[in-house]
């Protein structure tokens, strides 16, 4: 049977790519998102990206049958402060079919290439602050919050289809219960920032969650500025930023390290909303409601997602100060068992940090790139 990918239109052709995920990943440990949020999160009229990007989404089709899924975007505000022409690839999936994926990469391609791209890098969706990369290691382990889940066939397509790597990111599982594994260097390093620098750290304010995104902002544009993949956070981000975090915020985890005032560091964990999801099977109703009510019952891991440093400060020990705080909030709330990423695999010092926590690698994902 022939094999056709086309542009998606209609909400018929929406529901079949939120759907395919599910079909194709049913038994796995892959966890299945809420499909309101997924049809919320690909409107264009809802999602802050589409502010400063554009996406086109693919179906490919044999036969009738939805075999595979890809979306073509290209963040304006990412080529603007880079000087680049780069696009991007997301929402990857597919059956595992060579055929089926060298027409969702060659159809993602041909969208970019008219639009003047000479690059195409991914999976990401839509940017790498969001779900990224193809799992490459780690298929035994259920995703946390904002991880995407592959099985083994998806690198070995992607590579053989000739797609090149990139960059590894790097999710780092750590046991925050007790400090017995935290090097002794690293509670030394805290003790001085607090008795020789002055810092202090308090938790964030929910009241005033949006207004603490703008420090946190600083502390991104600073912390990340030289990473691969940056992008500052526009206002419209923060805003929508702002509403997820409202979902998923205990104080005890969403801390700011400050001097005199100051913002010096944060660092944003996020109890794994992915525990209730698993739950949710993907539905509000008839249960999906109650399940999220008793979050706080039901997770017991988090997901470091932030930790940055703002330059000047960085001989302070503010990092290593966050850290053992995570450490206390891990026994205050009893959720002790984390991961801290995704983490670039040349980011020395962030790697070496989280070694020093006792850390361990037990994901890494792979993101691509084409030349076009």
């Amino acid at each position: 049977m022939s094999l056709e990918v086309i542009p998606v239109r209609g909400p018929s052709a929406l529901r079949s790519f939120v759907d395919l995920p599910f079909r194709l990943h049913a038994g796995s440990p892959w966890i299945p998102p809420l499909k309101l949020e997924r049809y919320l999160f690909l409107s264009r009229k809802v999602n802050a990206y589409f502010k400063h990007g554009e996406a086109e989404y693919y179906l490919a089709r044999r036969g009738g049958r939805v075999v595979g899924r890809i979306t073509a975007q290209i963040d304006h505000a990412f080529n603007e402060l880079h000087d680049s022409r780069r696009g991007m690839f997301g929402f990857l999936e597919f059956e595992d079919d060579l055929e089926v994926l060298g027409a969702l990469l060659d159809a993602a391609a041909g969208w970019l290439r008219t639009r003047g791209c000479d690059q195409m890098v991914g999976p990401m969706d839509f940017q790498m602050n969001d779900e990224c990369g193809v799992l490459i290691e780690g298929f035994e382990r259920e995703p946390m919050v904002k991880q995407p889940w592959h099985p083994p066939y998806y690198q070995q397509r992607c590579e053989t289809a000739g797609l090149s790597k990139a960059m590894d990111l790097l999710m780092w599982e750590l046991h925050v219960t007790g400090r017995g594994a935290v090097d002794p260097a690293l509670v030394r390093a805290a003790e001085r920032a607090h008795d020789k620098y002055g810092i202090r750290i308090r938790s964030m304010s929910r009241l005033h969650l949006r207004r603490e995104l703008d420090e946190f902002a600083k502390v991104y544009n600073s912390a990340w500025s030289r990473n691969w993949g940056f992008v500052p956070y526009s206002k419209e981000d923060l805003d929508a930023y702002a509403l997820d975090l409202q979902l998923v915020y205990r104080r005890e985890w969403f801390m700011i390290a400050e001097v005199d005032g100051e913002t010096a560091a944060m660092v944003i964990t996020i109890p794994d909303i992915n525990q209730v999801l698993k739950l949710m099977r993907g539905r509000l109703l008839p249960l999906g409601w109650w399940h999220y009510l008793n979050r706080n019952r039901i997770i017991d891991r988090v997901r470091v997602g932030f930790l940055g440093v703002i330059q000047e400060y960085r001989h302070t020990g503010a990092a290593a100060a966050l850290y053992l705080a995570q450490f206390d909030a891990g026994a205050s709330t009893g959720q002790g068992l984390g991961e801290a990423g995704w983490i670039l695999e040349t980011n020395r010092s962030m790697n070496r940090g989280l070694e020093a926590m006792g850390g361990k690698v037990v994901k890494r994902y792979r993101v691509y790139e084409r030349m076009l």
